[in-house]
């Protein structure tokens, strides 16, 4: 089967290249990014976890790092 492509304006952008980007394909990797950079940000007084209880010490960190 052959996927079929939605054909071209017969009139070129005025100006440039013309291209349609969806509210989605900005919105998501600006959150990502910005919640990335919290976690960096917020790890400044992070330290190195024991053997004893590491799942649960993990949780507690992203729950901490979440509710700043």
């Amino acid at each position: 089967m052959s996927a079929h492509t939605h054909p071209r304006s017969p009139q070129p952008a005025e100006g440039g290249v013309d291209f349609k980007l969806p509210w989605w394909g900005v919105v998501l990797p600006a959150i990502a990014f910005f919640v990335l950079l919290a976690l960096v940000i917020g790890s400044g007084d992070a330290h190195a976890v024991s053997g004893d209880g590491t799942l649960t010490h993990l949780v507690d960190r992203i729950h901490e790092s979440l509710s700043h």
